[in-house]
């Protein structure tokens, strides 16, 4: 039985230096905490956001595509949308085909951007785990190349890229607060750090996937409900991230409600013109709700996400 290589430092250094001709290396942007009504050290923001298709998913569609040879029947992913946008964005510079599958719940603006793209799409069932059911049928039916959301190496090494530019653009940072949808995002970053920071999951309340996993001591289904349920909203979180979380993880997933992440989108536009959709938000709101409570001079960091919405809930900060 083969043995699958660690996704860990020296592979995910590898794949960043793959797929760097292709991405944007996003900025770090400093904010104090008191613009939000907060207290405490200033707060560092990873603007993900900013990533080509409006999301951090590129990196690990890239390092898909970068590290297998293509058939000719193209690519496929199921996505609740930014994972496929990001697939079928990479497919387009790279010049192969591509056939997107995402739940009827994925928003419009999601929609607009794989359409934008040339890929094919097909909306397929009400949730996630319907759209990768179909998927993997046409995977089966044509030899394409099926490219995970968050369950396979090559997108958590990409993800993990995010984790080599915070080491060196903010190398002071303790404590991130990243949201948690399938996992290959955190698992990716956590792999990389491997202990070095304390990293903090940050899950929307009506789809914790990786507080019941955690509970369950393995993936195990959860609600996939809640205002992000288009970006963190599962079945179940990846087998791939799952060991890393255990091994690396701070122990407490916080949980967060769509009231909270709504403020926090509110706060991000109307403090620092920052437009994020509910997924993109969801770790701003695990600061803005209390229940991150950093240390005084405790210097914290925010992955922002994702920012494909045309709805910003604009508020008066």
């Amino acid at each position: 039985m083969l043995t699958q290589p660690p996704i860990d430092r020296d592979r995910i250094a590898a794949t960043e230096r793959l797929i760097r001709p292709y991405i944007r290396r996003t900025p770090i942007i400093e904010a104090a905490a008191a613009d939000f009504g907060l207290a405490g050290a200033p707060i560092l923001f990873k603007l993900e956001c900013l990533q080509h298709t409006g999301s951090f998913k590129p990196r690990g569609a890239f390092a898909n595509l970068l590290s297998h040879a293509i058939p000719p029947a193209g690519v496929v992913a199921a996505s609740g949308g930014n994972h496929g946008a990001a697939v079928a964005f990479a497919a387009l510079r790279l010049g192969v085909p591509a056939a997107i599958f995402v739940p009827s719940v994925t928003s419009p603006a999601k929609l607009a951007r794989i359409r934008a793209y040339g890929a094919e799409l097909v909306i397929a069932g009400d949730r996630y785990a319907d759209a990768l059911a179909a998927s993997e049928a046409r995977v089966a039916a044509t030899g394409a190349l099926a490219v995970h959301a968050y369950d396979a190496p090559e997108t958590l090494l990409g993800q993990g890229s995010i984790g080599l530019e915070l080491e060196e653009d903010a190398p002071g940072i303790e404590t991130l607060l990243v949201a948690v949808g399938g996992g290959g995002l955190i698992g990716g970053i956590t792999a990389w750090y491997a202990g070095k920071i304390r990293i903090i999951a940050v899950e929307s309340d009506g789809a914790p996937t990786l507080a019941r996993a955690l509970e369950a001591g393995h993936p195990t289904d959860a609600p996939a409900g809640g205002i992000a349920v288009d970006s963190l909203a599962p079945r179940k979180v990846g087998s791939l991230m799952f060991p890393i979380a255990r091994s690396y993880l701070d122990s407490r997933v916080i949980l967060v409600t769509d009231d909270e992440i709504r403020r926090a989108q509110s706060l991000l536009w109307g403090v620092l013109r920052i437009a994020t959709e509910p997924g993109g938000a969801a770790a701003f709101a695990a600061l803005l709700s209390g229940r991150c409570k950093p240390a005084p001079s405790e210097r914290i960091a925010v992955l922002v996400c994702g920012a494909n919405t045309a709805d910003v809930h604009l508020g008066n900060p």
